[in-house]
């Protein structure tokens, strides 16, 4: 089991995560195979979202520019799901992010048009993906991370998804490490609404798409989610930031090696 389904106290939250899990980013080469190899597990072999493929990985042209996290059971030793945050392309900034092309003709411009932003600053978050073991309760085996409002109840034997708010948690500390104001992500209704919860300002941007689902286009900014978490979230942030910050200076340095 990842973590306990029931908490003895809401305020250890932070020390929970540390004694079960660890976000791990993805900067060598065998660390983003494990992040292709969880998604081909989630979105080809467990969900049928996406074709098997014969080497068992799952990948795109966007994740050569993209930003990969881990998140990795310290008592299993194993690593249970991922997420990405897709960059503008430095040699074709104009080149569009999926939801771009996905969205098109459903985004509400008058709220947010992405051609009038920096295309530095902006990015997108997708592929999260949790392996199915680990969501294992009713309802969750079909999705490829799933949330209720029952993992939000503050009051009754709360089941928090630490598995993915910690990843989000992640990415939006890389994101603000990376300078990017902007966030888009295409989610469903409900987990944008369980993610107001807990003080992620989401925002809808655009009417519903048919992605394996009904999805909508939201943005965020990563600024605005750090300080706007609930103060129950905040050591968790932290012990989360600190994880990012601890390979910090060695992405720099792969960053650099990559561009040269």
């Amino acid at each position: 089991m990842f973590v306990p389904q029931i908490l003895p106290e809401l305020l250890t939250l932070s020390e929970t995560f540390k004694h079960y899990s660890k976000i791990v980013p993805a900067l060598s080469d065998a660390l983003r195979d494990e992040v292709y190899r969880i998604r081909h597990q989630v979105y080809c072999e467990e969900l049928g979202y996406e074709a098997v493929r014969l080497d068992r990985r799952e990948s795109d042209e966007y994740d050569r520019h993209s930003v990969h996290l881990l998140i990795r059971s310290v008592q299993a030793s194993e690593f249970v799901g991922c997420i990405r945050m897709i960059k503008c392309r430095p040699e074709d900034v104009d080149y569009p992010l999926p939801f771009e092309k996905t969205c098109h003709s459903g985004l509400d411009r008058s709220i947010m048009n992405p051609a009038t932003l920096p295309r530095g600053s902006i990015a997108e978050v997708s592929r999260l993906a949790v392996i199915g073991r680990y969501r294992n309760r009713r309802g969750e085996q079909r999705r490829a991370v799933a949330l209720s409002d029952k993992d939000f109840d503050m009051t009754k034997t709360p089941r928090f998804p630490y598995i993915p708010v910690s990843l989000y948690l992640g990415i939006a500390e890389v994101a603000h490490l990376h300078g990017i104001n902007t966030c888009f992500v295409l989610t469903e209704t409900r987990l944008a609404s369980h993610f107001h919860k807990l003080g992620f300002r989401i925002q809808t941007i655009g009417t519903p798409v048919d992605l394996h689902g009904p999805r909508v286009p939201s943005m965020m900014s990563p600024r605005t989610v750090i300080a706007n978490l609930k103060p129950i979230l905040r050591p968790l942030y932290h012990t989360i930031a600190a994880d990012v910050a601890e390979n910090r200076l060695r992405e720099i340095a792969v960053d650099k090696t990559y561009r040269s």
